[in-house]
């Protein structure tokens, strides 16, 4: 059953029922299903014994911020606000993505016929600075995803190591991995409707709204 409820993605992007941009993302009805299936299984789960709901949030913050998107940055504040995290967290987390910005993919190729292919580029770390508040689990955490979006190349045995000796359990290190590669998805979808928008022949896009929660209620079957 299609659903006629904003998801997460016309959250981001402000789409206003019935406007142009709304009417085209609903010509595919289970590509949107499906995006929104996979929103709430990594937000709202029923299970959060592996990673608490500030802990993916966190890292949502992170990578949208690396990857400069504004809107979905702020969409993901949100969240993480509502989830319980403090200013002094809240602002560790956009420091450390300030920290981490880069242009990438880059990275050592392992593979001798790639080699010649790989390209310098920064090695990032959570600061000391905001180590320190945020913690060895959540900084590690975060070292990972720096790493998986830009350079999922160099992931290793001795990467997953680090988040093992953090705390994270083998489901812990799938969750964090799973958000970060749907993030890349999701983030690239929100890039791809904003420019058919700009294209769109009446204006598409409203303000961002003020209670996400409010449009994250979708599910598939519903």
């Amino acid at each position: 059953m299609s659903n006629t409820a904003q998801d997460a993605v016309d959250t981001i992007l402000g789409v206003s029922p019935g406007s142009p941009l709304d009417e085209l993302r609903r010509r595919r009805p289970v590509t949107r299903e499906n995006t929104q299936a996979s929103y709430l299984a990594l937000f709202e789960p029923d299970v959060l014994t592996a990673a608490s709901l500030p802990e993916r949030f966190a890292v949502a913050v992170f990578v949208a911020a690396l990857h400069g998107n504004a809107e979905a940055t702020a969409f993901y504040e949100q969240g993480f606000k509502a989830a319980g995290a403090g200013d002094s967290l809240h602002a560790a987390v956009l420091e450390a993505a300030e920290s981490g910005v880069a242009l990438g993919p880059y990275g050592e190729y392992r593979e001798p016929g790639l080699q010649a292919e790989s390209r310098p580029g920064l090695r990032w770390a959570a600061p000391a600075a905001v180590r320190g508040i945020l913690g060895d689990r959540l900084s590690s955490a975060l070292d990972h995803a720096h790493l998986l979006v830009f350079r999922p190349r160099e992931a290793s045995p001795a990467a997953l190591g680090t988040l093992v000796a953090a705390g994270w359990s083998t489901t812990g290190i799938v969750t964090l991995s799973q958000l970060v590669a749907f993030l890349a998805y999701q983030l690239r979808v929100v890039s791809g409707l904003r420019i058919l928008a700009a294209a769109l022949p009446e204006p598409a896009l409203t303000e961002i709204a003020a209670n996400p929660a409010d449009a994250q209620t979708v599910r598939i079957g519903s």
